[in-house]
């Protein structure tokens, strides 16, 4: 299965520790898997995937806010309705759930259907969860 990881860290970085290791949890399971920085790259190439993981944290620890870049790119993907998807944050502070909520609020908007929405706690909590993808 073709699968995007859409990495929107809180701020412009490179892609977090725990995002690689989500994806390289997914590739060992199989699936090609591509990183998709959400602060440098455009959206258009997300209809192209199978499946389409998003993977965000809150603003700050006191919030449940994500980051607006979230919406942006998977509004510019266009033709994302009935798509398969799945939702994480980071687990930064005391209202990761509700960043979680507010993202999963997000891709449904744009009509895509989350059948799977986790907090990751660390790297290795991340890869563990890419190798029950599609189990």
């Amino acid at each position: 299965m073709r699968i995007a990881v859409v990495s929107v860290p809180a701020e412009k970085k490179q892609p977090p520790d725990y995002v690689t290791a989500l994806a390289k949890g997914m590739s060992l399971m199989g699936h090609h898997v591509d990183i998709i920085d959400a602060w440098t790259e455009q959206g258009f190439k997300l209809p192209g995937y199978e499946y389409i993981a998003v993977v965000s944290e809150p603003l700050s620890m006191f919030t449940g806010k994500i980051p607006a870049i979230a919406t942006k790119i998977l509004a510019a993907g266009s033709s994302l309705v009935g798509k398969k998807s799945a939702a994480f944050v980071k687990k930064t502070g005391l209202f990761s759930n509700r960043a979680l909520s507010n993202l999963m609020k997000a891709m449904e908007k744009e009509g895509m259907r989350v059948n799977w929405s986790d907090i990751l706690f660390n790297a290795p909590h991340a890869e563990a969860l890419g190798k029950k993808i599609g189990a």
